[in-house]
């Protein structure tokens, strides 16, 4: 009996550490692309994995936002988002956006474009 609490013992810590070394970084957003057509700067991301969404489509003309389109999420939250900020300039995006949190997460969907966002400067 002692040796297989040893050994349960020695299986959580293993888990701890890797759930420690696995902890994901507000700032794990990636650029899956970034493309210029026509006057139109086309923007895809994936924001870090601490938030619902899985993809951030962008599009800017002029350093004004054209449209965001978020893939998965709370599709109501986000589709707001999108409607609010069209027309909004990049910068402007940037100061609004940057800092919401959603609850204990250290970030939120609407934090993420504004990273992605600062990013591409």
């Amino acid at each position: 009996m002692v040796l297989f609490s040893a050994s349960a013992y020695a299986q959580e810590q293993t888990a701890v550490q890797t759930q420690q070394k696995t902890e994901v970084s507000v700032d794990d957003f990636q650029i899956v692309s970034d493309e210029v057509r026509e006057g139109v700067r086309y923007i895809v991301a994936t924001p870090c994995a601490k938030v619902c969404s899985k993809r951030i489509d962008i599009e800017i003309k002029d350093d004004i936002i054209m449209k965001v389109v978020y893939t998965r999420g709370c599709e109501g939250n986000a589709k707001g988002i999108g409607a609010l900020i069209k027309g909004m300039s990049v910068e402007e995006a940037i100061r609004r956006l940057e800092g919401i949190t959603c609850g204990k997460r250290g970030t939120s969907c609407p934090d993420q474009l504004s990273k992605v966002l600062r990013s591409l400067k």
